[in-house]
């Protein structure tokens, strides 16, 4: 991971730690740790995450056994969860959700989400956990994914959108805090940012735990 969450996570008050693949250290972490924020990366998913006939593109690798066990830990005990980019999709694939593998093969109205520095605006939905911690019903976000959510279950809110329709911030109500962002908010930390508020949420969240 990049030292911007490192950053981000400090600069709202917290003290963070990085995790190693390492499935022995789970069940300490997750006692231990107040929460959990899963981050950016590319790896496959499980098959029956995916819209029918689809699959991942992305290579596999060891982090998402562990990355499983932290996120389903710290939703057990009802710790604040993060979900940033490729732990958005974790937090959406856990709950049910359905995911796209190539988000430009949606349709040719679908926007250039995987281009690194470059920023289209994203719509808030009113009476979500997202716009109470913003305070505003638009965001000006990065965008750098291939894959995305297309397909909501029961338990999962969509609290923010872009133009063309692509789900761009999830979050579970029946969860005290957790939520999910398909942007890199964490590559904002130091700037005068309106989204940099999900960091102190998840800050606040944490101090209960």
């Amino acid at each position: 991971m990049t030292k911007k969450y490192f950053v981000a996570v400090h600069g709202a008050g917290g003290l963070p730690f990085g995790i190693p693949y390492v499935m022995d250290m789970v069940e300490t972490v997750v006692d231990a740790f107040d929460g959990f924020m899963s981050v950016g990366g590319r790896f496959a998913f499980p098959n029956e995450w995916f819209a029918e006939g689809q699959v991942s593109k992305a290579p596999h690798s060891e982090r998402l056994d562990v990355e499983l066990a932290l996120m389903r830990g710290f939703l057990e005990r009802d710790k604040p969860v993060l979900g940033i980019c490729n732990g958005m999709q974790v937090l959406a694939g856990l709950h049910g959700c359905r995911l796209s593998p190539d988000v430009r093969a949606m349709g040719p109205h679908i926007l250039e989400h995987d281009k690194r520095d470059h920023r289209h605006p994203v719509a808030i939905e009113d009476d979500t956990r997202l716009f109470q911690i913003v305070g505003r019903r638009e965001l000006s976000v990065n965008t750098f994914h291939r894959e995305a959510v297309i397909g909501l279950s029961d338990r999962v809110v969509a609290s923010a959108h872009a133009a063309d329709g692509v789900i761009e911030a999830i979050e579970v109500p029946s969860r005290r805090f957790a939520l999910g962002v398909q942007w890199h908010q964490e590559l904002f930390a130091g700037q005068d940012h309106p989204g940099n508020a999900i960091f102190e949420a998840f800050m606040r969240a944490a101090e209960k735990s």
